[in-house]
């Protein structure tokens, strides 16, 4: 077992890769009642096009990614809820656009719990009759998204930044797409993207290392699996700009809903150069329209956002955007507000003292997240999966300057990379 010590957070991480290719990462958090521990395979809902190990070319239907993390949690003989529930754990699971993970967190029994997770995650049971019984239940869960305005502005809004790439296709699927998935296509997608050598096992909170780390080696020691499949993702080659300036929709809301989408132009980047333009685009839009700039005091102020706005982004080895919105009495409006404060920012460049308190208060975030357990395990998959560790943000945080950041504004405030989602009240159609 080898340790990496982050000395300016003061945290130390455990890790090893097992004779199987499972990666383990352990960070010990001393003090603390709860532990998290997340397995998380890299697959999701995007990775619905590849080649399997005997070399076949195959395409999967659309929320198979999705379907398959329903299906683990039923097995012949047992019920893995009421077990962790019995053990005083909370169990959840997600699936995203490329990744799907299991958790649990517990403030006993760290050991049961743990063998339960990677037992349950690593002993799949399909049948027909509950594939097809889970249908339904999805089904339903679609049905459901379907009529949420909020999840509707935002796939929207990648429909209109993505023509091919498949973060445009709901996580979930839709109900023909997943009246296609079959016992056959789970176990297959299973045995593709299942092995320890595509997972990552990350233990976070109150435990001895030593321990922990023996544990998982003998549960792991004791089972048998295959040499590890040379995964092949086929994925269609993306146009640079967006799909569509707009895209509307109708449903049942009070006031308008605007989302704003900046589709990044080069994408590619890897390790640290990929983290470092992920904090520096953060940053930016933090200054230009967080809650403590005059750009969203004004938009506040003048009644063309709510306390609904936001903004995000989303960074990827083959796809970033930025993301910005909310609730609005006049889209329009708001979507050309948007476009001039952008074209005005990069005129006139970011203030000093503007710069100075977003990044100090964007360290400051950082640090508080590191004394949460959650927070650790929400994040550090993530980092790890892109080549970086999460505990090395603070360092290149710290780095970035006020130029860093305005480089980046002209890089990416791209009026011709946006596109529009709105969604306005049924109501509206009459």
């Amino acid at each position: 077992m080898q340790t990496t010590v982050f000395e300016q957070v003061k945290e130390t991480v455990y890790h090893e890769t097992l004779e199987n290719g499972l990666k383990v990462f352990l960070v010990p958090k001393q003090g603390f009642s709860k532990t998290y521990a997340v397995f998380t395979t890299r697959y999701g809902s995007i990775d619905s096009h590849f080649q399997t190990k005997s070399g076949e070319e195959i395409n999967v239907p659309d929320g198979i990614a999705h379907f398959l993390e329903h299906k683990m949690f039923e097995k012949k003989d047992r019920d893995v809820m009421h077990e962790f529930s019995k053990n005083g754990a909370s169990c959840n699971a997600f699936t995203s656009f490329n990744r799907t993970a299991y958790l649990f967190s517990c403030t006993d029994k760290l050991d049961s719990n743990l063998n339960l997770l990677l037992d349950y995650v690593q002993e799949p049971y399909f049948t027909d009759a509950s594939v097809e019984k889970e249908k339904g239940i999805i089904g339903q869960e679609i049905t459901m998204y379907d009529d949420n305005p909020d999840w509707k502005v935002y796939m929207n809004l990648l429909k209109a930044l993505y023509q091919d790439y498949p973060i445009n296709i709901e996580i979930a699927g839709t109900i023909e797409t997943i009246s296609h998935i079959t016992k056959e296509y789970l176990y297959q997608c299973y045995d593709t993207f299942y092995h320890p050598a595509n997972m990552l096992l990350l233990v976070v909170g109150s435990f001895e290392p030593e321990a922990v780390m023996k544990l998982i080696r003998e549960n792991q020691s004791g089972k048998d699996f295959p040499p590890a499949p040379q995964i092949s993702r086929i994925f269609p080659e993306e146009q640079s700009s967006p799909a569509k300036p707009l895209i509307e929709a109708n449903l049942a809301v009070g006031l308008p809903k605007c989302m704003i989408g900046i589709k990044e132009r080069e994408n590619g980047l890897t390790g640290e150069a990929l983290l470092k333009r992920d904090q520096t685009t953060k940053l930016l839009l933090d200054i230009v329209f967080g809650t403590s700039s005059s750009v969203y005091e004004k938009l506040y102020d003048s009644g063309l956002i709510t306390e609904s706005f936001d903004f995000d982004y989303s960074c990827e080895k083959d796809y970033a955007y930025s993301i910005l919105g909310g609730d609005t009495p006049d889209p329009e409006k708001l979507v050309e507000t948007i476009k001039s404060v952008m074209e005005e920012c990069k005129q006139a460049g970011i203030d000093e003292d503007a710069f100075e308190r977003a990044k100090r208060k964007k360290i400051g975030n950082f640090m508080r997240g590191l004394n949460s357990v959650e927070f650790i395990a929400n994040q550090f998959t993530n980092y790890k999966f892109n080549g970086n560790d999460l505990f090395s943000v603070l360092p290149l945080l710290e780095s970035i300057t006020r130029e860093d950041v305005e480089t980046r504004m002209k890089e990416h405030f791209l009026i011709d990379q946006m596109a529009v989602s709105i969604v306005r009240s049924a109501s509206a159609q009459e």
